[in-house]
């Protein structure tokens, strides 16, 4: 019985249909659905086996995140992205997909708190290895290679030191069996595209400049060779690391954004990274676009652009605290990449797993503070700052 005429009110309740289109919309539609049907068992069957069969279930794929994965797949370079619910999401997808019980990890010291928690935490409960080093020698990363050695694990512009990764040499520098992950957050892809560089997985947090509008959670990794796509694929369905296709679709919006905001970004960064290095009450700037900065040599090398994520120090814990409780117009807020300025203390919130000496070998003292610049007018912006440091 077909026929939604014949069917009683509580039945035809539940069976709005879908139209078929024969224009092709504007805007990706939002495909707000857990499941899909069918009227074939083998296709239901199938699809749920691979990630280009027939859509299923949302957390085995969706078409709303499908096109938000093949949209940054095509910027970064990629074969193939996996969206998940997170960027600590898309990292535990790759890695807990690609490391087992004794395998070696060389990753830089200057890294996300939560990835360095994660390296930790493997090596605590699964045994897994990690040696950290600076990221600037490749022979310091050649020295650290081991037979098990199965990731080397980098960010393009460091959290929140600024430093600049030598993709192209420590790419180079390990064996081919060796997965190159680099978290490309800061740096997006409009200023760098890493595989072009030698990674073989790229990942983000698409809450950031992906996104771009502080509205939305989630995460992307984008792969060279379709084999680690699949098998990192058929982990993360396991993992349950998904995301909500809304959460997808905001995400799509905020791509078409990109980069004019970027743009405005870096244009307000380097005023405000020149002007606090010229700051009394400012120990040093970590942004690479001042030629002061370690990375500047490397990140002229290779980047399109400086980043507008960047640290500074200030004298002590006190004065840092001081610092982010006196600004008005910039917010003190966790996250980065939005349409707005904000700031934190990463000793206290974004690095707080971290104890003294890994604080230190991050980079990172009781003064110092991140700032995330916004596309505000960078005088309104610079005032706020200035009246905090005066403070």
């Amino acid at each position: 019985m077909n026929d939604a005429r014949l069917m009683q009110p509580e039945t035809r309740l539940t069976r709005t249909e879908v139209p078929v289109l024969t224009s092709t919309p504007l805007s990706v539609p939002l495909y707000q659905t857990s499941g899909f049907a069918f009227a074939d068992l083998d296709a239901f069957a199938d699809g749920m086996t691979r990630p280009d069969g027939a859509f299923v279930y949302t957390r085995f794929g969706n078409p709303t995140v499908r096109a938000l994965e093949d949209a940054v797949a095509s910027l970064e370079g990629g074969t193939n992205a996996l969206a998940t619910a997170s960027g600590m999401g898309a990292i535990n997808a790759v890695l807990l997909a690609t490391l087992g019980s004794g395998d070696h990890v060389i990753a830089q010291r200057a890294l996300y708190g939560g990835t360095l928690a994660l390296l930790r935490d493997l090596a605590e409960r699964w045994g897994v290895e990690v040696t950290y080093v600076d990221g600037h020698d490749p022979d310091e990363v050649r020295a650290a290679l081991r037979p098990r050695t199965k990731v080397l694990y980098l960010e393009t512009i460091a959290n929140p030191t600024g430093h600049v990764s030598d993709l192209p040499a420590l790419s180079a520098a390990v064996r081919d069996d060796v997965l190159v992950v680099v978290d490309n957050t800061f740096a997006s892809p409009l200023l760098c595209r890493p595989m072009e560089h030698g990674a073989d997985v790229v990942v983000h947090s698409t809450t950031k400049y992906l996104g771009g509008h502080s509205d939305v959670t989630g995460g992307v990794a984008v792969f060279a060779e379709e084999d680690r796509y699949r098998a990192v694929w058929r982990h993360s369905v396991e993992l349950g690391v998904t995301p909500d296709p809304f959460a997808a679709w905001l995400t799509i919006r905020g791509l078409r954004t990109l980069a004019l905001r970027v743009r405005k970004h870096e244009e307000n960064a380097a005023v405000l990274a020149r002007r606090l290095a010229s700051h009394p009450a400012v120990r040093v700037v970590h942004w690479p676009g001042l030629d002061t900065h370690p990375s500047h040599a490397v990140a002229t090398r290779f980047l399109d652009g400086f980043g507008s994520a960047f640290s500074f120090d200030l004298a002590d814990a006190d004065a840092g605290r001081r610092f982010v409780t006196g600004v008005e117009l910039v917010r003190l807020a966790p996250s980065l990449g939005g349409t707005e300025t904000l700031v934190l203390h990463p000793a206290s919130t974004s690095h707080r797993q971290l104890d003294e000496e890994q604080l230190t070998a991050s980079g990172i003292t009781g003064g110092t503070i991140r700032l995330s610049v916004g596309i505000e007018d960078v005088d309104d912006l610079w005032q706020d700052i200035d009246r905090a440091l005066r403070r």
